[in-house]
């Protein structure tokens, strides 16, 4: 249980994205109502921090192989370096890594969860980034999109992506840019960008940007935790730096959250991809997305409902 007494019924009135809760101020609740988004300073411990990060280590040097984990590397950097820090860009899928996993059931980090799902809390998505020094190639760039793209399950307002900085990131080591109000608009076509040499697996962008929509860095010092609407169209630019850029993540969804048929729609094409992915992964003839999801998710917190 979390210290924030939440209500499981958006307010009637003013707030569409937010519960009713003790914790968030009246002045935080509306920035997320108008933006899509809410950064906490200093939220998640220098300690914590340290915690995750050897454990991303001890998974670089293959120490530890949680299973179900997702390592993407930097292909062409793998025969110089094997598989190591400077190779690895990026851990998915550590909900059965135990150590990695602390990161989505800590109470500074669920509290504010609860503000906008509810407290039935499921881990859906698990990701530690590592954002390796990048080349005129681009090729870590994270083209402009929505999360919700990738996610077969609603209402996108009971959905929110707890991101945290493992370091100070800015705009020279790749920071995340934001929209701010795009999570007022639908799900658009997402796709591969049309740039050789710039496109990684699962790396889908928006197909036809709005260049007219002004774009936010979001400045985060070690620690700093943003909360995000699965709507809200955000990327990150190039590591220009020599160093590593870290981060880590959860995208949390209430339990009472429904699956949808992703056919004829605009996710349709990412369905199969992911399936074709996990057939290879797990030698597998056939998979369905709602088993993919089902492996994927965790409960954090209160009651197994659908999801």
């Amino acid at each position: 249980p979390t210290s924030a007494q939440v209500s499981a019924v958006p307010h009637s009135g003013r707030f569409c994205y937010t519960l009713d809760n003790d914790l968030l101020t009246t002045e935080q609740r509306q920035f997320y109502e108008d933006n899509g988004y809410l950064l906490i300073k200093n939220l998640v411990s220098d300690e914590d921090i340290e915690r995750f990060r050897k454990e991303f280590m001890r998974i670089c040097e293959r120490e530890v192989k949680p299973p179900g984990i997702m390592i993407m590397k930097n292909e062409s950097l793998r025969s110089q370096f094997g598989q190591s820090e400077k190779v690895v860009n990026k851990v998915q899928d550590f909900q059965e890594d135990e150590e990695l996993f602390r990161y989505c059931t800590l109470p500074e980090v669920l509290k504010y969860v609860e503000c906008f799902t509810g407290p039935n809390i499921m881990a859906m998505h698990t990701m530690l980034i590592n954002k390796l020094p990048d080349s005129e190639k681009q090729t870590f760039l994270h083209p402009m999109h929505q999360d919700l793209h990738y996610f077969p399950f609603r209402p996108a307002s009971r959905i929110v992506c707890a991101w945290t900085a493992m370091e100070r990131a800015h705009q020279d080591n790749g920071c995340l840019v934001v929209q701010p109000g795009t999570h007022k608009t639908t799900l658009k076509p997402h796709g591969y960008p049309e740039l050789e040499g710039k496109t990684n697996k699962l790396f889908h962008g928006l197909l036809n940007e709005d260049e007219k929509i002004p774009k936010v860095h979001l400045v985060m010092e070690k620690g700093d935790t943003v909360f995000f609407h699965p709507l809200l169209i955000h990327g990150s630019g190039i590591n220009r730096t020599s160093g590593f850029r870290k981060s880590i993540s959860c995208h949390f969804a209430s339990s009472e959250c429904h699956y949808i048929d992703v056919k004829n729609t605009t996710q349709e094409h990412l369905e199969k991809e992911l399936q074709e992915m996990v057939c290879k992964k797990y030698n597998a003839t056939s998979v369905d997305l709602k088993d993919i999801w089902n492996f994927r998710a965790r409960l954090v917190q209160g009651e197994r409902i659908n999801l």
